[in-house]
């Protein structure tokens, strides 16, 4: 990981100074995540891969203003995150949309247990369908934290440094995203909550 991180910086600087080809590396190197983060914003294939080339085209013109007090690929993850963003915000979908209890205005809740699993035998594809669906329901701010935690596995300072935010309010908002997903799969598939029951 370190050395990734080296070779990062080097790369950077080289483009910098010009070589193109670096950058293009940059690209290779991380192409395959940022399309797996903008999935879970947009479902068309080609607002997939307009949404990937803003962001690397953005972070190409922004290069010069990266620090390295954070990895590249924070950096690049925080960029294809504001594009979604702001992309859905053009689309008439706020990223606020539906949520009615930000974090400034209600305590978190208690809830029991953790997400149900589903049935052992229950394909993958049909769990990664049914988690997807529930993905979609939650709004921005929480699909995005819960995506960049337990998708992307970024820890928690990354993701605060990425999105701006305090640590707390990550893990508020984190609390929040699993309180609301754990509801969403249970209210598009309430089978999944009878092992939970019996219990």
């Amino acid at each position: 990981m370190e050395q990734e991180a080296a070779s990062d910086a080097a790369l950077v600087s080289e483009t910098l100074a010009g070589n193109q080809a670096s950058f293009q590396l940059l690209v290779e190197r991380y192409e395959t995540r940022v399309f797996a983060l903008l999935r879970h914003y947009v479902k068309n294939a080609s607002e997939l891969e307009d949404l990937a080339q803003e962001t690397f085209l953005k972070a190409y013109r922004r290069l010069d203003g990266f620090e390295g007090h954070s990895s590249f690929y924070t950096w690049i993850y925080r960029i294809g995150v504001n594009t979604a963003l702001d992309h859905l915000k053009k689309r008439g979908r706020s990223p606020i949309a539906s949520t009615d209890d930000p974090e400034v205005l209600a305590e978190p809740t208690q809830v029991e247990g953790r997400i149900a699993a589903p049935h052992a035998a229950l394909e993958r594809a049909e769990v990664a369908r049914v988690a997807q669906a529930a993905l979609e329901q939650l709004p921005e701010i929480f699909r995005t934290v819960l995506v960049l935690r337990e998708y992307e596995e970024l820890a928690y300072q990354d993701i605060a440094d990425m999105l701006g935010i305090s640590i707390g309010t990550v893990e508020s908002r984190l609390f929040r995203a699993r309180a609301r997903f754990k509801q969403a799969v249970l209210e598009l598939h309430p089978e999944y909550g009878a092992d939970a029951d019996e219990d």
